[in-house]
């Protein structure tokens, strides 16, 4: 059985901000511009409004700020609420290898702990990074098959993301990490079925929310596993009919899987954007315009019919 989840953990906890490389600071940077921007525009949705509703009988003490909504929260229910508000209007930032979508679980959970914490702009930034490395590497393995068989991975992923995250800013040492990551991968879930309802939100929700608290359960001394990701019966195995998981640890802290992210110049699913810009193109080759519409050339109307799913005219 290969050697996974241990030797992440040590990864997680040995690594120094001072040796993440200037490129990947100045992404986590980016990213984590573009999350709080995402979760400003989203935070007023109708999902959000609902899920603050819904949390209302059960929240604990004001540990945390939920983004833009005058509100403070438990740090839970704030992870979760921010995960939802970050990602709602589908502008959230891709790893263009897997589609996870990075920050929405691991900013979500890490910012409100770093707020509890007090922790620095430094510490935050180095534990975002990490997160995100950690989320992304375990995507790289178990992909393609495992979207490919319906689980959402973003949120299946991104909770043992968080959970890195917040294990370093936790400053949990490599056992208690290890058994943090392995809390989170028994919590992983979503399924790419809910794409398009609010509970596609939730499932980010629910990972940014149970990634925190996995590494709150290690502190206190919870154990677990400490080879859930590659164990048999273990989360990489349930998850996915092929796996490498030479993805997980070979070239760690020498390759930043955060150079890869991108963000969206549209607000929907990645795989879409090229149609749009097709569209877009065809719209200024052709002078395509509402009024104009009726006097296109028959032989560019229908293409730009099919591109943008509408029916063909009888």
């Amino acid at each position: 059985m290969p050697n996974v989840t241990a030797p992440l953990a040590r990864f997680v906890v040995t690594a120094r901000l001072d040796d993440v490389p200037a490129n990947v600071r100045h992404e986590a940077t980016r990213a984590l511009l573009n999350w709080l921007g995402c979760a400003i525009g989203g935070s007023h949705a109708e999902a959000v409004d609902l899920i603050l509703t819904a949390l209302s009988e059960f929240t604990g003490p004001e540990q945390a700020t939920v983004v833009n909504c005058n509100r403070r929260l438990d740090l839970p229910s704030t992870a979760l609420v921010n995960a939802v508000s970050s990602s709602v209007l589908d502008f959230d930032d891709t790893h263009l290898r897997t589609v996870i979508h990075p920050s929405v679980p691991v900013a979500s959970a890490a910012v409100a702990l770093a707020e509890h914490l007090s922790a620095t702009g430094a510490e935050l930034m180095h534990a975002f990074i990490l997160g995100v490395e950690t989320e992304c590497r375990i995507g790289n393995a178990l992909s393609p098959r495992h979207y490919d068989a319906g689980w959402h991975v973003t949120a299946t992923c991104g909770v043992i993301g968080a959970a890195a995250a917040c294990c370093k800013l936790l400053k949990l040492d490599a056992l208690r990490t290890t058994y943090a990551l392995s809390m989170a991968a028994s919590q992983a879930g979503g399924l790419s079925e809910m794409l398009g309802s609010m509970t596609r939100m939730m499932n980010m929700g629910h990972a940014a929310r149970n990634g925190l608290m996995s590494a709150w359960y290690a502190a206190t001394g919870l154990t677990s596993s400490d080879c859930a990701i590659e164990a048999p019966r273990g989360f990489a195995n349930a998850f996915s009919s092929e796996v490498d998981f030479s993805e997980i640890v070979d070239g760690l802290g020498e390759t930043w899987e955060l150079a890869l992210n991108a963000y969206k110049p549209y607000p929907c699913g990645i795989v879409i954007h090229p149609i749009i810009d097709g569209c877009l193109e065809l719209r200024a080759r052709h002078d395509i315009r509402p009024d104009t519409i009726d006097h296109i050339d028959v032989s560019v109307y229908p293409l730009v019919l099919r591109l943008t799913g509408n029916p063909s005219p009888a």
